[in-house]
């Protein structure tokens, strides 16, 4: 493997870190609790329990094509979507009514988590439209194709 393509897994291991094994291995073995707290935003014990569960496939599935460059493009599609509502649904900052009044309080804590998923979404767009200036193009003409990270170029 070239000097570029260890960078190029190196970046992408650490851009997926937070969800696999993280946050897979944190639910899994937390399951209960990753319930309850999804059952802030789901009510119904049934849909967050599913909830749940689609996000260990998102996390799983797509951390894995993201590393392996299987689908890559897809897969970050969708897990920058899962980042984009899991920042709304969770990390509803605005709602807290103490953004402005306590620099320690909630609303600001949140703030925070709702700028790093947005973060992270933004990243995994990169890898939806590269960095070659070709935009959505080949996205949007094979989205299951891969985008080919650890090609070594002449």
């Amino acid at each position: 493997m070239s000097a570029a393509a260890a960078l190029v897994f190196v970046g992408r291991l650490m851009l997926v870190a937070l969800f696999m094994p993280s946050s897979v291995i944190d639910k899994t073995f937390g399951f209960a609790h990753a319930v309850r707290q999804a059952q802030e935003v789901f009510k119904p014990r049934a849909l967050a329990v599913g909830a749940i569960l689609i996000g260990l496939i998102v996390e799983l599935v797509c951390s894995l094509g993201i590393l392996t460059g299987v689908a890559d493009r897809a897969c970050a599609f969708v897990i920058g979507g899962f980042c984009l509502l899991t920042a709304f649904l969770f990390k509803p900052f605005w709602a807290q009514g103490d953004f402005w009044a306590d620099p320690d309080g909630r609303g600001r804590s949140l703030f925070w988590d709702f700028m790093k998923n947005l973060s992270l979404a933004g990243a995994f767009l990169l890898i939806v439209v590269g960095t070659d200036g070709a935009g959505l193009a080949p996205f949007l003409d094979s989205p299951l194709a891969s985008s080919q990270p650890y090609r070594t170029h002449p």
